[in-house]
């Protein structure tokens, strides 16, 4: 290992979806301010750094992932002036900052889309005539929204490339005039003072530039199960609308414009049939992405918490640095280095998507955080992870995603994650004075900061505990791991080593006691040597 450990490897990093963190000025929309006046509370919780979700210029179509000025701060969030004041204090208190790009689109209220000298900026195709001579588009590919992942311009009478909404256009990273500007505004951020970027999407950079069909998915997983009846997304294998081989030349430009400045972090999220392959690909060496944030965790195919789906993606993304007797060894040496979340702005919160009864949530929620902080990687955890908050249930009249309004009733979409922080037990739980953008639930508003900083035993406290205990084991945040056999699908047993310090961590992820080497265990609890809740 080595001497100076990077302070991302083994890091506790908070997401932050700014419309819902706090409003500061009371128009319903969280916003850079109210992040800067909850820093403290931040910190409280003994993270190591913040993920701030996109708050550049955008229309707003998919709220913040539809960049219209990435140099530009949206004036629902505030102003650069803001922004500076939010990594000042941030840094004050020992925080990292990391901001969200997302390049593989931008929105089509772009200047560059509207501008006729930067067509080859995006992806343009003429269209094909079926046997009818009726227009179709040029091949088969389809939006992870939903339908053709093509749309007709009359304008120009051609078709334009976009993976996801219609109003976000895929950008031509075959085109270097893209990579330069790309280049540039990372350049840029980074010269704010940053810590780091999360790259959106990273492997949807690059398309086969002659367009060939996707073949039909004849085995594996499917993207979302929920998405099935809705999108054909996951009836194909996706090889040649994403993860192209191109991508890793561009990734090493990225890298090598990040090695420019110390103790800078790239964080690419991988969405992929081979995640972890992909992952290990992205991350080898030196020269690449400094780690991949892996969505296998939070993946809709997944109904239950099991052991396997905690060891077999941990294990398999050591697996693939290429040594298969000393798992966690082999990946430190060779800078391979995953990141692991259970809940983001995407997906249904884990309180949830795992666990519907109620009479056991504290301890279902404890469990969760002290899991998920044990992990061998980077540590995500979602805003209102650590009150242990469920997914709330949006009225469809209360809707704001657009994805929902297509899927609508058969997935519900992404507002359910998405509802505002709950700060107190006033009229909007202190996120704002007025309305907010999305409703806050009755479910959630006893679980609020300020009744669970009374609460000696609360999920908030239990969380302060967990990390600050965490902060202290060097085994556990960037030390080895081995998980041992169990034999049983809801015991997770697993070892965090060094050559100093040794923790050994038992799960029980079952609503029933359970009986493991000689000693009980009641449900959704666990035993960490070392740490008493």
């Amino acid at each position: 290992m080595p001497n100076v450990v990077e302070w991302w490897r083994g890091a506790i990093i908070y997401q932050i979806y700014p419309r819902s963190f706090y409003d500061s000025n009371n128009d319903g929309i969280g916003d850079l301010v109210g992040i800067t006046q909850k820093l403290d509370y931040i910190a409280d919780l003994g993270v190591d750094g913040i993920w701030v979700s996109p708050f550049f210029k955008s229309p707003m179509k998919d709220f913040g992932y539809d960049i219209s000025d990435y140099r530009d701060i949206d004036p629902i969030f505030g102003t650069r002036a803001d922004f500076d004041d939010l990594v000042e204090k941030a840094h004050a208190l020992d925080l990292k900052v990391v901001i969200d790009l997302a390049f593989s689109h931008t929105s089509n209220e772009h200047p560059w889309f509207c501008d006729d000298n930067k067509k080859n900026w995006y992806v343009w195709a003429d269209a094909k005539y079926n046997a009818n001579n009726c227009r179709v588009p040029p091949n088969n590919w389809v939006s992870v929204f939903g339908g053709s992942a093509w749309e007709w311009c009359d304008e120009r009478e051609q078709y334009y490339f976009h993976n996801f909404l219609r109003e976000q256009p895929d950008l031509n990273f075959h085109n270097p005039d893209v990579q330069n500007e790309v280049l540039d505004i990372c350049r840029f951020w980074l010269d704010q003072g940053i810590d780091g970027i999360r790259l959106d999407v990273v492997n949807f950079y690059f398309h086969d530039q002659l367009l060939r069909d996707n073949p039909p998915r004849k085995t594996g997983a499917k993207f979302a199960t929920q998405l099935e009846k809705e999108t054909p997304y996951s009836t194909q294998q996706h090889i040649y609308d994403k993860s192209r081989p191109e991508n890793l030349d561009f990734i090493k430009k990225l890298r090598t414009l990040s090695n420019q400045y110390d103790g800078r972090v790239l964080i690419g999220e991988v969405g992929d049939d081979h995640p972890y392959k992909l992952a290990q690909e992205y991350t080898h060496g030196k020269n690449h992405l400094h780690t991949c944030y892996n969505p296998h965790m939070m993946s809709g195919t997944h109904k239950a918490l099991d052991e396997a789906l905690v060891r077999v993606p941990i294990e398999t993304i050591f697996n693939y640095s290429g040594n298969n007797s000393n798992l966690a060894e082999s990946a430190i040496e060779s800078s391979v280095w995953p990141s692991w979340a259970f809940s983001n702005h995407d997906v249904v919160r884990a309180q949830s998507r795992w666990y519907k009864p109620y009479s056991c949530h504290n301890d279902f929620s404890k469990m969760l955080i002290a899991l998920l902080g044990c992990l061998p990687g980077t540590i995500f955890m979602y805003q209102g992870e650590e009150l242990g908050l469920p997914e709330a249930e949006i009225p469809f009249e209360n809707i704001q995603d657009p994805w929902a309004k297509e899927t609508w009733p058969e997935w519900q979409g992404r507002d359910g994650c998405r509802t505002p922080m709950i700060w107190d037990s006033s009229t909007y739980c202190g996120f704002s004075q007025i309305l907010p953008w999305l409703p806050i639930p009755k479910t959630h508003k006893s679980l609020n900061v300020e009744a669970q900083n009374r609460d000696d035993i609360s999920v908030l406290n239990f969380t302060r505990k967990f990390i600050a205990w965490r902060n202290t084991r060097s085994e556990i945040i960037n030390g080895f791991h081995e998980f041992s056999t169990t034999n049983n699908s809801k015991i997770i047993d697993l070892r965090r080593y060094n050559s100093s310090n040794e923790t050994h961590c038992i799960f029980n992820l079952s609503e029933k006691k359970i009986h493991y080497k000689g000693k009980d265990y009641a449900s959704f609890s666990f035993h960490i040597d070392g740490f008493e809740a």
